[in-house]
């Protein structure tokens, strides 16, 4: 199927994509848009133009949701709406009937501002890699088994804090905190010396449930998953590794998290969806997907999707997303499987992407074994973690159903010195 709108040939963000975002321009309050090729069309004028006459005729109120500054309401219409939205989006862009009364709503990205596409409800964060899980039990227990007894059979994961997820482009202060090296007697306080990134696919959640009410695979995934973001888990590792102990991450990772500006949906994905690698032993049946959609799907999917990792311009490590171990479903299932609520616009971290490549590894802790393999840039110049001034850049792209590409966009932030 093609588009009336001039999308170049090789653009990730054609007529299968069609990711979601909230977009200003000069003179214009924040508001829902949606990508095509360079532009953004804004979908709330879209349909003011006349429910019947653009399709919608008498679903849900699109207009009320898309007018909003961030996409929770959308959300929170659930995915009898969300599918209603993508059938309809494609026709208008698809079918030159269209073209005279829409063309006027397409404003070009160079003349928009992007912001936080959701509000952010909960922020959970996972650990979802095996290769990563190792390679940090390699780095900091050595004299012992690699993962943990629990970790093959449960998504291990954090809550992280919402009110610091920023959108691309964000500078990020370097944070600082408790450090206490293994070699030192007492702690001290400072700016981090090991600022690190981490690589993730962050999944947005739509729709509600219930308190005491666990959500299921199935239902995650049919229900519940609406989209993904590339996700930067910034990481303080000194000021983490001092903390952690008894309770895990805190002020090393609550300082920022970076998120894209556009979510693409699950629907632009399915083309991308791929078995996961194995599980081993079979999880608890809470957590596990089978048969039981019309077309047979398990719902425990992974997905293909590649990553890569740019440090001032050099691409240091490109993660492959289908090597991860848990599915997004289970990790959904297992955050809601004590009775925890899920609210729309709430969102969870995959935990960082890595594989059995050291060229794959998603975070410089592992790429530069925790500062002991130090990386040469295009530049000539050196690193183990980040320095001031370093600017990070995440990008991903996954295989649409046609041989096209489905862009994810970009995640970038610049780092500012601590204040």
């Amino acid at each position: 199927m093609t588009t009336w709108v001039d999308v170049p040939a090789d653009s990730e963000f054609g007529l299968s994509n069609l990711p979601y975002g909230v977009f200003s321009r000069a003179g214009h309050a924040p508001r829902v848009g949606v990508r095509i090729g360079d532009h953004v069309l804004d979908v709330s004028e879209v349909t003011r133009i006349g429910r019947d006459e653009v399709g919608v005729g008498d679903g849900p109120d699109l207009t009320a949701a898309w007018e909003q500054p961030s996409l929770n309401a959308f959300l929170q219409l659930g995915r009898p709406a969300w599918t209603t939205a993508r059938e309809w989006l494609t026709e208008v862009l698809s079918n030159p009937v269209h073209e005279k009364r829409t063309r006027p709503h397409l404003v070009p990205l160079a003349d928009v501002a992007m912001h936080l596409p959701i509000e952010v409800a909960d922020y959970v964060d996972f650990y979802a890699s095996e290769h990563h899980a190792s390679n940090i039990g390699r780095i900091f227990r050595p004299d012992s088994e690699p993962l943990t007894p629990n970790w093959k059979h449960l998504p291990i994961g954090y809550h992280g804090r919402s009110g610091t997820v920023v959108v691309s482009g964000t500078d990020v202060v370097r944070p600082s905190g408790q450090r206490k090296a293994p070699s030192e007697a007492e702690p001290t306080f400072g700016p981090s010396v090991k600022l690190d990134i981490e690589a993730e696919l962050g999944f947005v959640v739509g729709g509600s449930s219930q308190i005491g009410a666990p959500v299921s695979v199935r239902q995650a995934a049919d229900e519940h998953l609406f989209g993904v973001v590339l996700l930067n888990d910034w990481s303080a590792r000194d000021i983490q590794a001092w903390e952690y102990v008894p309770l895990g991450p805190f002020l090393g990772k609550s300082f920022a998290t970076s998120i894209s500006p556009w979510v693409v949906t699950t629907d632009a994905l399915a083309a991308a969806r791929v078995s996961l690698p194995g599980q081993d032993p079979e999880p608890l049946p809470y957590l596990r997907g089978g048969a039981g959609s019309a077309d047979g799907d398990d719902p425990a999917y992974g997905l293909d999707i590649h990553y890569e990792v740019v440090w001032n311009g050099t691409v240091v490590s490109r993660p492959e997303y289908r090597d991860m171990y848990w599915s997004p479903a289970q990790m959904l299932a297992h955050l809601t499987v004590n009775g925890a609520s899920i609210r729309s616009g709430d969102l969870f971290g995959s935990g960082t992407i890595s594989g059995a490549d050291p060229a794959t590894r998603g975070s410089f802790l592992e790429l530069t074994w925790n500062g002991t393999e130090p990386l040469t840039l295009d530049d000539g110049s050196s690193r183990t973690f980040i320095e001031d001034g370093d600017t990070l850049v995440l990008r991903a792209w996954a295989p649409g159903a046609d041989g096209e590409r489905i862009g994810l966009g970009e995640v970038t932030g610049t780092v500012a010195p601590a204040r």
